[in-house]
This record gives structure tokens, C-alpha cells and sequence, in this order.
């Protein structure tokens, strides 16, 4: 590795070209939808080239440059490969146990019932993995909605689970590279405000999308046999992510920064309750493309070059969300967690629910298409989803406009020289 390398840059304009060949990549996957993993590869194929032939990477140049640059990635894509292909037989576990059978029992038989279902997603996600949140979601709106769900919910669904997971420092990748890197979880909590406006600002307008496209079932299946050895195996493989989420971030954690810790750990869950409840293994090949399709974006975005954002700010981080939607959020946040001068709370509202803006946009979005691949549409998502920017926005705004903008030092790493201030005063009281 050369710590001080620097890529030499091509430029189109004063546009990097490593940035063009991104945003093409992008491009060709909001109009060709329908082979979205082909797009996706053939731009990391096309970016890997580039690279290592003419411009290098941070940690070197050529072959080594990249090699190099794997071994700093790879833990991150094996925990979010073993993530995305576990959670897959996780729900199916969960919808073969039948509980989903019994919530028209419990929810309103109308369109408030699609929206408690998703307050349900959003707590959910609050002390689990968002993208286990959003496949259970998916699980339920399945069976409530006799297997019609608009796209409109779905892209809700993948909201409430980016929401859930914003204020908490186990809910969701970024916020717990934020408590690793040293934020107080305290500090990321304040994230519940914007996206607690957000969850009912979308929910509520997706909810009547769904209620008119296919109504909840106004009586629940009579004498359902829920399955409660699925519903164990469904609550030991939630249990083991969790844990091995916290364990990962305990004092001695470093001795297990080079392995894929949560990833191994779900699969080991898996395997050993498989003789309790056998997995629906045929479902790995469709999950297998989804997931290769989310680790070509993420270790693409990886390679540009975004070594500096601008000053933190309330408009910066807004920003940011929008970035979310259409580039990896986990090197956003690695990026402003070197830079600092951030309010912690704003940046994990805005890097964990902007990616909802787009299918692809998130590990939880990315899941939740491989079980309902009619989704997988830029245009339609948008179509569809408005409500998820509009959300975005009005959460980020009411936010700024109650706590302000109070940037807060980490409590170890490397401490930002950028002055602590209050871009947006807060209210008058």
C-alpha cells in the first residue's frame, strides 16, 4: 500500500472521468432495468480497467494499487454479501411460519392498516438490521395484501426501514460505522425527529396507494397454525446479528476488524437451525443476483475519487441524502467522518434515508427488489415513491427548524479543525 499515492486524474472539464463512467453506469441502469446486473458489472469492468490502467487508486497504482484497495474493502462486502443472501431464507422463514397470516387480525381493515404495518417496519428496524426490517416488511405486506403490493409501498417500506435505523447505532450500517469511528450513540439519536416526521409524511400517501390498488384483508385466515419452530429459527437468526453488531464494536473488537464477523455469524445461525427448520436453499440463486448486483455499485463507488466534501453544514448534509440515492452511503459517511464538523443526528437522517429515494439506493432496497424484481424501475420507483423525497426534505427541514444544527466532537479518532457552529439557530423559545 502507498498511503500518500495520488490517482492522476483525466478530466472532462473540470469533471473527473471516473465520475462520468459512475454516473453512466447509473444511467444504463434506470433505462435498462431489465438486465440491471449486466449494466452494473459491465461499468465495474469497464471502472477496474480505467482504473488500473491509467489513473490508480488511493492505496497505489496498477494491479497492487487495486489489490491493495480490496484488502481495505473486502470485510465490508463479505458482511454485506453474507447480510443479503442470509436475510433472503430469513424471510422466507418468517413467511412460511405463517405469523403474517395472523396480523389482518390485528391491524385496521383499512388503509390505516398499511400504515401501522409500516410504523411496524420502522420500530422493527430501530434494534434490527434495516435490511432484515424491510424483508419482514415485505413478508407481511405479502400476505396482507394477497401478494399485490404497489410499488409505492415497497419503495415506503424500504423508507420506514432506513428510518428506523437512522437514530439508532444498531440499525444501520452507517450509524454503526458513526459509534465505531466514536460518536455516542446519544448523538445519532436526535435522527428520529427528522425521520419520524419522514415515516408519516410518506406513509401515509403510500398507504392509500396501496389500499386502492389492493385492499388489506378486511378478516384474517381462521385457524392459522403459526409455525413457532420457524418463528424460533426466524428470532435466533435476528438475535445472532444483533449480538455479533455489538460485539463488533466492543473494546477488543479490532482483533475481528479482518473477518466478516456479522456476516459469518448469520450464517452460522442459519446452518446451525437447519435441522430445527430446513431453508429454502432454491432461493439463493435469485437472491445471489441481487446481491452481486448491490456489491458492484458499492465497490465502484468505492473507487472514485471523492476525497473531500465540502465545509459540514446543514446544506452540505442535505446534499448528502441526495448522494445516498445514487452513491454507496458507506463511503459517504467514511468520507465525513474524517472531515467531522458534522451533527451527527443530520448526518444519519440524511445518509440513511436519501438512499430510499431510489431502488437501488440501499442494501435494504436492493433486498426487498429480489423479492418483488416488478420494482426494479428507476422511473417507476420515482413514479410511484415522490413521496419518499418529499419526505426526505420536509423530515431534514422540521429537524433543522427544532434542534438546529449542533455539530458535536467524536470521543476518539481524529478530531475535525473545522469550528463548532451553529449554521441554523435554533428556535425561539
Amino acid at each position: 500500500m502507498t498511503p500518500d499515492f495520488t490517482p492522476q486524474l483525466v478530466l472532462v472539464g473540470s469533471i473527473p472521468l471516473d465520475f462520468i463512467l459512475f454516473a453512466l453506469t447509473l444511467l444504463g441502469i434506470a433505462l435498462f432495468h431489465k438486465v440491471t446486473l449486466q449494466v452494473a458489472l459491465t461499468g465495474l469492468a469497464v471502472t477496474l480497467v480505467y482504473k488500473i490502467g491509467f489513473t490508480g487508486f488511493m492505496t497505489g497504482a496498477g494491479i497492487a494499487g487495486f489489490a491493495a484497495h480490496i484488502g481495505h474493502e473486502w470485510v465490508m462486502l463479505a458482511n454485506l454479501f453474507g447480510l443479503l443472501m442470509g436475510f433472503a431464507l430469513l424471510s422466507k422463514h418468517f413467511e412460511d411460519s405463517h405469523l403474517p397470516d395472523v396480523l389482518p387480525r390485528i391491524l385496521p381493515d383499512d388503509w390505516k392498516g398499511g400504515f401501522v404495518l409500516l410504523l411496524m417496519v420502522f420500530v422493527l428496524s430501530s434494534f434490527l438490521d434495516n435490511i432484515a426490517a424491510a424483508l419482514i416488511g415485505g413478508s407481511m405486506a405479502h400476505a396482507v395484501f394477497r401478494g399485490k403490493v404497489h410499488i409505492g409501498y415497497l419503495a415506503a417500506i424500504v423508507a420506514a426501514s432506513n428510518a428506523g435505523g437512522s437514530g439508532s447505532v444498531v440499525g444501520d450500517t452507517t450509524t454503526t460505522m458513526m459509534w465505531i469511528d466514536g460518536v455516542a450513540p446519544a448523538d445519532v439519536l436526535s435522527a428520529y425527529v427528522a425521520a419520524g416526521v419522514a415515516v408519516v409524511v410518506c406513509g401515509i400517501p403510500a398507504a392509500l396507494q396501496q389500499q386502492k390498488y389492493s385492499p388489506i384483508y378486511k378478516v384474517g385466515k381462521h385457524h392459522v397454525a403459526v409455525d413457532y419452530g420457524r418463528v424460533a429459527v426466524v428470532a435466533i437468526i435476528l438475535v445472532t446479528a444483533v449480538v455479533a453488531n455489538v460485539i463488533s464494536n466492543l473494546k477488543y473488537a479490532h482483533l475481528i476488524d479482518h473477518i466478516p464477523f456479522i456476516g459469518l455469524a448469520v450464517w452460522v445461525a442459519i446452518l446451525v437451525c437447519a435441522p430445527i427448520r430446513k431453508p429454502d436453499w432454491s432461493l439463493l440463486p435469485g437472491a445471489l443476483r441481487g446481491t452481486v448486483f448491490l456489491l458492484s455499485l458499492v465497490l465502484a463507488a468505492s473507487m472514485m475519487p471523492v476525497d473531500q466534501l465540502p465545509a459540514a453544514s446543514t446544506v452540505t448534509t442535505l446534499g448528502l441524502g441526495f448522494l445516498s440515492a445514487v452513491f454507496d452511503n458507506i463511503p459517504l459517511t467514511e468520507l465525513a467522518l474524517k472531515q467531522g464538523g458534522y451533527d451527527w443526528g443530520f448526518l444519519a437522517y440524511a445518509v440513511g434515508f436519501g438512499g430510499s429515494m431510489l431502488w437501488f439506493g440501499s442494501s435494504a432496497g436492493v433486498a426487498l427488489t429480489n423479492n418483488f424484481p416488478e420494482a426494479r424501475s428507476v422511473w417507476l420507483w420515482v413514479k410511484h415513491g415522490w413521496h419518499v423525497a418529499v419526505a426526505y426534505v420536509v423530515g431534514f427541514a422540521v429537524m433543522a427548524a427544532v434542534l438546529g444544527w449542533y455539530p458535536t466532537p467524536k470521543t476518539k479518532g481524529a478530531q475535525s479543525d473545522a469550528p463548532l457552529v451553529n449554521v441554523v439557530a435554533p428556535p425561539q423559545k
